[in-house]
């Protein structure tokens, strides 16, 4: 029983300083700024992706100020101040889940509004010019056009969004869809119609980058979001843990089982009497 007691209060100490761990986390993530470098940050100023930052920052210090009490009070085996240590840990893990159930709905509702973003900034050769400028760079970086489709750019198309299809393979191997002259071999690039060209310009070929900017712009603003979710549930399931542990130190009183020794009358009757203490 003292080994086992001893296993326990070990680990006790170890998801505890777990726990503090996680508040320094959250304290980092939290004055971090992370949201000022998304790219093209301006297009989703109708988001607030912002949400979770204060959560963060207010509950990473209470996290790191309850997890040194409880580091002590299982350190020192100190009862009551275990007892203290895990009513407060569940406040704060009642008081984060209620805070932060918000961001899981912004999650579910992100796809949706950043569409609705798109639909509003286009066509985008009509946009602010930073917003271009940042497009631009994310287009030549990431080799893609547009925001759902090139001809998000209607005939203004941007040098960024222009490609060089590879040497197409023999005709035989070619599908009827790429046959037509429309598509490189790989599917990176597509020709532009006639009428996505300045009249000037048709005489020559124009081949732009199939893939569109929109999800790799949803993908760097869910992360903050997605990032902000998994760190609060680290700290739900560290919490949860810690709690279960120092209880049962706490209350050890109440489920540890004295030692008794059986003995026998003389009518053959088993009795079982506490072992007298050596005290």
């Amino acid at each position: 029983m003292a080994r086992c007691r001893s296993y326990l209060r070990g680990l006790a100490i170890c998801v505890t300083v777990l726990l503090m761990v996680s508040g320094v986390v959250m304290i980092g993530v939290g004055f971090s700024s992370i949201d000022g470098n998304t790219p093209v940050a301006e297009l989703f100023n109708q988001l607030s992706s912002s949400d979770g930052l204060l959560v963060l920052q207010v509950f990473g210090p209470i996290t790191v100020i309850l997890s040194v009490l409880g580091v002590c009070a299982a350190t020192l085996d100190l009862k009551p101040l275990l007892l203290v240590f895990s009513a407060l840990i569940f406040v704060e893990f009642v008081a984060l889940m209620v805070v932060a159930s918000p961001l899981v709905q912004v999650q579910a509702q992100l796809d949706g509004a950043v569409d609705e973003v798109f639909l509003n900034v286009t066509p985008l050769h009509r946009v602010e010019q930073y917003i271009q400028q940042e497009l631009n760079k994310l287009q030549m970086s990431d080799s893609c056009c547009g925001l759902r489709r090139f001809d998000d750019w209607e005939d203004q198309l941007p040098d960024s969004c222009l490609c060089s299809p590879p040497t197409a393979p023999p005709a035989s191997h070619l599908s009827p869809s790429h046959q037509s002259g429309n598509w490189s071999s790989d599917g990176a690039c597509v020709m532009v119609d006639g009428d996505l060209r300045p009249p000037t310009s048709r005489v020559t070929e124009k081949w732009v980058h199939s893939k569109p900017c929109g999800p790799i712009l949803k993908s760097y603003l869910s992360f903050p979001i997605k990032l902000r979710i998994g760190i609060i549930s680290a700290f739900a399931t560290i919490a949860i843990t810690a709690i279960v542990l120092c209880l049962a130190l706490g209350l050890e009183e109440y489920w540890k089982t004295p030692p008794v020794e059986a003995t026998v009358d003389d009518f053959n009757r088993v009795k079982y009497e506490p072992k007298p203490s050596l005290t």
